[in-house]
Formats: C-alpha cells, sequence, structure tokens
C-alpha cells in the first residue's frame, strides 16, 4: 500500500493531510492534523518573519514528522504560500525547515496555490458555475469556474492576518475601521475586470475565516457534525445575520459564540469582510462551503498525473503583488 501525504504551510495555520492509496488508485484518508502558528503575524512592512513565528512552525511540522515519517512507500508535498512567499528572509527560514525537521518545502505561486483549490473543489463537489474563493492568512484566492471549467484566477495579497493588522485598531472594532477596511478590499475587487462575469454566480469558499460562517449556522440549527461542512449551502441573508453577530460582539466575546474557533476570535471579523463584501459584488445568493482546495487538489494531480489543468493558452495567471491601504 502506497501513502500520499501532503503539508499546507499558510499565513495563520499549517495543515497536514495523509491518505493510503489501495491498489486500484482510490484514496482513504487516514490523517489531517492542523497547527495554528500565524506565521505572518507582525512581519511589517520591511515584510520578514518573525522568530516566535518561526519557531511555532518549526514545532508544528516537527509534530508532523513523527506522524508521517513511519509511514511506508510514502510521497509527501509540502507547499508554503502566502507568507513565505513575500517573505524577504524566505531562503533563510526554509533552510531551518530543512536543517531542523529535514522537509524541503516548494514555495508556490498564487495562482498555482488557487490551481490547486479548483482541482480540489471540481473533484469533490458537483458544481457547474462560480466563485471559487479562499481567504488565508495574507492572501485572498479567486478562480471563475464557468461550466467546470477554470477561466480566469488571481491571487490577492491581503487575508484576516495582514487585514487585522492595517485595520482594526480597536476591540471591537469601530464604524471607521470597519469602513475603511471595507472600502479598501472593494477598491481591490473593482480593479479585476472578470468579475463581471462572475455575476448571480454562487461563491465557493474554502478557508478556515469562511469555513466559520458554517460551522456557526450550523450550530445555531443544532446540526450532529456541525464542522461537517463540505457541500454545505447558505443564503445570503444567513451570512449577513452571522456576520452582524460577529461584528458586534468583542473578542472575548467571540470566544463564546458556538462554532467559532477561540484561536480565530480577534481575525475573525477582518477573515470574513473580502467574502461578505463579495457577495454584494457579484450579488451572489448563497455560498457554497467547501472543505477540500490545496491539499485535496494535490492529491488528484497526484492520482491522475496531471499538474497545469489550467495550461490553456486563453487562461491568464494574474497575482497582484501590490496592496496599497489608507489606515
Amino acid at each position: 500500500m502506497t501513502h500520499f501525504a501532503v503539508i499546507d504551510l499558510g499565513s495563520n495555520s499549517v495543515r497536514l493531510s495523509v491518505w493510503s492509496v489501495k491498489a486500484d488508485g482510490q484514496p482513504v484518508a487516514e490523517t489531517k492534523a492542523k497547527e495554528m502558528v500565524r506565521l505572518s503575524e507582525d512581519m511589517g512592512d520591511e515584510m520578514t518573519l518573525k522568530e516566535p513565528a518561526i519557531a511555532r512552525t518549526i514545532a508544528a511540522l516537527q509534530k508532523f514528522k513523527a506522524i508521517y515519517s513511519p509511514l511506508e512507500d510514502l510521497t509527501i508535498k509540502a507547499y508554503a504560500t502566502a507568507a513565505t512567499r513575500q517573505a524577504k528572509n524566505q531562503k533563510k527560514f526554509l533552510k531551518r525547515v530543512q536543517d531542523e525537521v529535514g522537509l524541503q518545502i516548494e514555495v508556490i505561486p498564487g495562482v498555482r496555490e488557487a490551481e490547486l483549490d479548483y482541482v480540489g473543489v471540481i473533484n469533490t463537489l458537483n458544481v457547474q458555475s462560480g466563485l471559487i474563493m479562499d481567504t488565508g492568512g495574507a492572501s485572498t484566492e479567486l478562480v471563475l469556474v464557468q461550466n467546470r471549467q477554470l477561466e480566469h484566477r488571481i491571487s490577492i495579497p491581503f487575508g484576516s492576518v495582514n487585514l487585522t493588522e492595517h485595520f482594526v485598531h480597536h476591540d471591537p472594532i469601530t464604524p471607521g475601521d470597519l469602513f475603511r477596511l471595507w472600502s479598501s478590499v472593494t477598491n481591490v475587487f473593482n480593479g479585476i475586470w472578470w468579475l463581471r462575469e462572475a455575476q448571480n454566480l454562487p461563491i465557493i469558499a474554502l478557508g478556515g475565516s469562511n469555513r466559520t460562517l458554517a460551522k456557526v449556522q450550523r450550530r445555531k440549527h443544532h446540526f450532529r457534525n456541525f464542522e461537517d461542512i463540505h457541500g454545505f449551502r447558505m443564503l445570503s441573508r444567513n451570512v449577513n445575520r452571522v456576520f452582524a453577530e460577529i461584528v458586534d460582539a468583542d473578542v472575548e466575546a467571540r470566544k463564546a459564540i458556538p462554532g467559532l474557533s477561540r484561536d480565530r476570535a480577534d481575525i475573525i471579523v477582518a477573515g470574513l469582510v473580502p467574502v461578505v463584501t463579495m457577495l454584494r459584488f457579484i450579488d451572489a445568493d448563497k455560498i457554497i462551503f467547501s472543505q477540500n482546495g490545496l491539499r485535496e487538489g494535490a492529491l488528484y494531480e497526484y492520482l491522475q498525473g496531471t499538474q497545469r489543468v489550467a495550461a490553456d493558452e486563453n487562461v491568464v495567471d494574474e497575482t497582484l503583488t501590490d496592496f496599497t491601504v489608507d489606515d
């Protein structure tokens, strides 16, 4: 029996997924693990990873190594996204991981991250068209899907952690902070010309902040497995109700909201502004939630022996490298 593992080193959390692969090629999920490391915390204008965040990340990766190292016939992929991608001390950080964990990490561009999200979604959700939106700690990936084909994609350098650091200066957030945050996010969306093609399509939401909406809603309605949100649909009016409840609360009160992780209480408002803004921007009536994204995309590429699923010359790779804020 072979094994396949993926590590997704994000800006807020690091995650591990492990599958065994049967002789007929069918994957069986074996292990999932997550550690909140806040790798992008306090990167500042100098855009350097700080020692406390590096130490937390290496400790988490060492925990993961204890899980995957005993496995036989293992193929492992380790991807780093926005925080590492943006860091000026990226090479030094990667060398420390190599030296202390024995793990080689591939830093992928935002459009590659978006592509893997698309592969993970399209192989596990029955959706024809929609806007995939993956809000992480320091980047947000958007993918326009039409008739199950990837049409456009872009990576935007904002997420729950860096938006919080830029805009959320009070607890609870003030109307002025919220307005400046909302305006800056809207200005970025205004500059993405192809979003007009997403009008009235559902949003397919990935990322811990976005998934929080579904978990809070499911807890309100007493779902037995409230965290099992893959394929769960939520109307925009219910999204707005949950978001209003979160915005009205301070950090301590948010920690008590059922379905909202205490580890996200301080960054959840800024983390949700992009998806709530997008609902209005494209006039979507619902969100469809996906638990599968980058890691599952890597799995299906491995199983199918494919990569660069959107290599068609008509698909343009786009990445925003600058996000100017007025705070």
